[in-house]
């Protein structure tokens, strides 16, 4: 009964056929003859969509942002799980990430892909070296995990005191404290917020791919290790330049909570850069070569 209910017995389209991820907001998604319905309400939110009921095709994407402000049926819930839909529980802008259940998957070939470079030592580093030489704009030389860390940390000192000049953000180095995060200055404040903001774009792409979030390449925190491998890969053209105004304006209007100025310019960039569409591409072209072999 359930399954004619719902409209479940349709064949599935694979993921490599499917537009990508579509944000939602402010509104309630449910089910309605045997498709995804949702019901926008009225809002001044920017990023919501007209008030309206909307059909949405769930079969022809891989993954739904549902934002604030909205909320979700268990009937929805088993069409999306059917369709082998993801549906991830994100911030304001898709700039925090609540939960994404891994439910899209529809292949491991770039999942295996990424566990046979992370366990080669040789093709370990040829995959850090790669998204060092995204970051970077040159192919690093060939040296251990550890000097390339080296390497970039410098590059990085110099970026930041550019960038801070650039903004006209006084700048004193990269200083926190883990334990005591709200006694460092504006701009370090707003580099965590940025960088927490960023990783949660980097969450939905791994997610999105299926890739393996705990086999990181250039970080080594066994739980999600190879989210910031690929949020840092924005680090230059996103996170810095948004925190460092963030910091900047909240300077300006000290009235004004430094995490949410900072995390709404991310959300902000995110959706103008088209960074996860971007995240997901770089993710692919990472393990393309191992994916084809194997």
């Amino acid at each position: 009964m359930l399954r004619g209910r719902l409209g479940i017995d349709s064949a599935k389209v694979p993921h490599k056929d499917r537009a990508g991820l579509l944000y939602l907001a402010r509104g309630a998604l449910t089910a309605r003859d045997g498709a995804l319905a949702f019901l926008q309400k009225e809002t001044t939110a920017a990023d919501a969509l007209a008030p309206g009921d909307y059909a949405i095709p769930h079969r022809g994407v891989s993954m739904i942002l549902l934002g604030p402000g909205s909320t979700v049926s268990h009937d929805a819930l088993r069409l999306l799980a059917h369709a082998r839909t993801a549906l991830a529980a994100v911030g304001e802008d898709g700039a925090r990430l609540y939960t994404a259940p891994p439910l899209i998957a529809d292949r491991s070939g770039l999942a295996r892909a990424q566990a046979r470079c992370w366990a080669d030592d040789d093709l370990r580093l040829a995959v850090a070296r790669r998204m060092y030489a995204w970051r970077m704009g040159e192919t690093p030389p060939r040296r251990s995990l550890d000097a390339l860390r080296g390497l970039e940390g410098a590059r990085m000192r110099e970026s930041y005191r550019l960038l801070a000049r650039q903004i006209g953000v006084e700048w004193r180095g990269r200083r926190y404290d883990r334990s005591r995060p709200q006694a460092a200055d504006l701009p370090n404040q707003a580099l965590n917020h940025a960088a927490g903001a960023a990783q949660a774009a980097a969450a939905v792409a791994v997610a999105a791919v299926g890739a393996i979030p705990q086999l990181g390449f250039i970080h080594e925190d066994p739980g999600q290790s190879f989210v910031p491998d690929i949020a840092d890969l924005h680090r230059d053209a996103v996170t810095v330049p948004c925190a460092f105004r963030a910091a900047k304006r909240a300077a300006e209007r000290p009235e004004e909570n430094i995490e949410r100025v900072v995390r709404r310019s991310v959300g902000r960039a995110l959706a103008r850069e088209q960074v996860i569409p971007a995240m997901i591409d770089r993710i692919k072209s990472l393990f393309a070569e191992q994916a084809e072999e194997g």
